[in-house]
């Protein structure tokens, strides 16, 4: 019996999935689908208000890159819980380290092929050594040039159950990360004299900024703050806090506000409330999400997503490789977690999305199993098991 289905959707990137006989494209547009059996589910976000959440029937390809120290562990519990879940994902995995002498440009071909493809990605971090080997760009960050992933965005929300210094925390750190400082543009002018190139564009500043108040608009956010060091970096930043301002114009009924770096994170620590979405160039980003990730447990509980106009990557927020941690079981996987069931939302996965989200916040608000960062004794499996005993709950 054959039913015919009209779907909208909003999602960006190409996904094209089979089952039996049936072709389900996304491509950003209205499209039409013809069911020559039972109907497939697809989530609520796609069905309209009055459907419930459905689960999908179809399975969507993403890659991953487990990266270095304890990037593989978190990614077998993420394998572990989907696995557990019946989440309809499939992942292409690949490993790139530069560390482990497990990368060339051939991988990194490799990798890039596969993200092109997919559209969708979960990565580890990618650990790069301070010794100079000739080769300035890391492979984490030619892998972020390559598919232009030029917003962070770092959700830093409290846990329920899980007390801090400030609780009820709701912010969002976005950052632009391919220039400034980390633009790899480095060399030694005259003997014992090195100069190092900080890089801000009109283009890349505005694209950034438009993406804040984008963002505050479809998430209802009230105020965007840009964080800068103009008054000693004029030029540079003085650049990106002008792009901002003429950006901001075009968004009235959203609250503009500028900081200084130092003052923010002097302000981060002493009333984080005062702020609702910030956006800054690379440097600052880099460290106002591990000050901010400590404001909520650390490292291992924040999820984090990068964005280009095509792609999506899921990792976590604060990247550490953690590699003291690697082969002893101790790693919180709730960040990769996390950052798994947004990257499942993003795909219109919603079911499962929140499945594996509240099982995560769940594990955590009960506070029976808890890993060592979180004050508690439990190993990454142990937490990996618990969670996936909270998915059908």
């Amino acid at each position: 019996m054959g039913t015919s289905w009209e779907l909208r959707t909003s999602h960006r990137h190409m996904q094209t999935v089979t089952r039996g006989q049936t072709l389900l494209c996304f491509n950003g547009s209205q499209i039409k689908l013809q069911l020559t059996s039972r109907p497939l589910s697809v989530s609520a976000a796609l069905c309209g208000p009055e459907a419930p959440p459905a689960r999908a029937d179809a399975t969507f390809k993403v890659t991953m890159v487990p990266g270095d120290g304890v990037g593989p562990e978190l990614m077998t519990a993420v394998k572990e819980v989907f696995k557990a879940g019946d989440v309809p994902v499939e992942f292409e995995e690949f490993h790139l380290s530069e560390v482990q002498n497990m990368a060339s440009d051939e991988k990194l071909e490799q990798v890039l092929t596969s993200m092109k493809t997919n559209k969708v990605a979960m990565k580890g971090k990618i650990h790069t050594p301070m010794e100079f080997k000739g080769e300035l760009a890391s492979y984490e960050m030619r892998l972020r040039r390559k598919l232009d992933l030029f917003a962070n965005v770092v959700h830093v929300n409290s846990l329920p159950g899980y007390s801090t210094r400030h609780n009820n925390l709701d912010l969002v750190i976005i950052r632009e990360q391919t220039e400034g400082e980390y633009s790899s543009l480095e060399h030694e002018s005259v003997t014992g004299v090195i100069e190092c190139l900080k890089i801000i564009t009109r283009d890349k500043s505005r694209r950034i900024a438009k993406f804040a108040f984008d963002y505050a608009t479809k998430k209802g956010r009230s105020k965007v703050t840009a964080v800068h060091k103009a008054n000693i970096m004029k030029l540079g930043d003085g650049l990106f806090l002008q792009s901002c301002a003429e950006i901001a114009q075009l968004y009235p009924k959203i609250k503009y506000e500028t900081i200084i770096i130092d003052n923010c994170c002097m302000q981060l620590v002493q009333n984080p409330y005062q702020f609702d979405v910030l956006v800054m160039p690379n440097l600052y980003g880099n460290i106002i999400d591990n000050l901010a990730a400590g404001l909520v447990g650390g490292a291992g509980v924040v999820p984090g997503e990068s964005y280009s106009a095509e792609y999506a990557v899921f990792e976590t927020g604060a990247r550490h490789p953690f590699a003291q941690a690697v082969g002893r079981n101790i790693a919180n996987p709730t960040a990769m977690l996390l950052s798994a069931a947004n990257m499942l939302r993003h795909l219109n996965l919603e079911y499962h999305s929140q499945m594996v989200s509240d099982a995560v916040k769940r594990v955590i608000k009960q506070g029976k199993v808890r890993t060592g960062d979180l004050g508690g004794y439990a190993s990454s499996d142990e937490f990996t098991r618990a969670v996936i005993a909270n998915l059908a709950v």
